[in-house]
């Protein structure tokens, strides 16, 4: 503990920091972005462990990697118990939970994969598009093509922006679709369960913030889709999502592959 002085310091500085600047909206004309503590310390800590900085070094980042993840289990504890009361309405919503996980699976593989194509990108958009690449994605790939492979580049590339813009992204995304007031906030709730701890958090607090009414039944409607796509999205992956999209890049590379182009011309 006295060895990492400085990291505990600076967590405590971020934090204070963060909550003193407290919740912030901006109206953007067709809708609000919901800023609150969490982001302004996602934004502090990649600034100080930029490494041209040298303010923090490799040792102390992994350090602080690794209380993360002891303070997301703390999260998914008291997550825990509220889905037990409320599982009456968690069965209730049973199809609508099912249903909404399409959409984390069939998105990724038929709105990025063409983008990835389009971009230039080869078999690293594989391992980029089949999933939105957190670690269990990550060892399905290396256990298929090898963490080496050109697949597996790519899902690292998109694990390391998810784990750097993911949350700020989807707690960006939540808060503004949240204040267009055409989704039901349990809807969006569902949505933010993507399978990340860190995302879903992000997600789902911005969404307390726009309905704080609501906030109960969002964190816990968040952490069952959350639950649901870290145990089946695993399968699914496995069984359904990498090779439909190994398939369908070896129809779709020949005719919108950028570089596919080039050489015909």
């Amino acid at each position: 503990m006295r060895k990492d002085w400085k990291l505990h310091i600076i967590v405590l500085f971020f934090v204070f920091i963060g909550e003193a600047i407290g919740v912030k909206q901006f109206n953007l004309g067709v809708g609000t972005v919901a800023l609150f503590p969490m982001l302004y310390v996602l934004l502090m800590g990649g600034i100080v462990s930029f490494p041209k900085l040298k303010w923090m070094n490799e040792v102390q980042m992994k350090k602080a990697a690794g209380i993360l993840g002891i303070s997301f289990m703390l999260f998914v504890a008291k997550l825990g118990s509220m889905l037990g009361p409320s599982l009456p309405k968690i069965f209730e919503a049973g199809a609508s939970l099912a249903v909404q996980e399409i959409g984390h699976v069939i998105g990724t593989i038929i709105i990025g994969l063409p983008i990835a194509l389009l971009l230039g990108m080869k078999r690293e958009s594989i391992g980029a598009t089949f999933s939105i690449d957190r670690e269990p994605n990550l060892a399905i790939i290396s256990e298929k093509y090898g963490a080496d492979s050109p697949e597996g580049r790519g899902a690292l590339g998109v694990y390391i922006c998810g784990t750097v813009f993911g949350a700020i992204y989807l707690a960006l995304l939540a808060g503004f679709l949240g204040s267009l007031g055409i989704f039901h906030p349990i809807s969006l709730a569902m949505g933010a369960g993507v399978g990340s701890g860190s995302m879903m958090a992000a997600a789902s607090g911005a969404l307390a913030v726009t309905f704080p009414n609501d906030a109960d039944d969002i964190a816990l409607f968040a952490a069952a889709a959350n639950l649901i796509t870290t145990i089946l999205g695993t399968y699914i992956c496995v069984f359904f999502s990498l090779p439909v999209t190994a398939r369908l890049y070896e129809w779709l590379e020949p005719i919108i592959g950028r570089k596919s182009k080039e050489a015909e011309k």
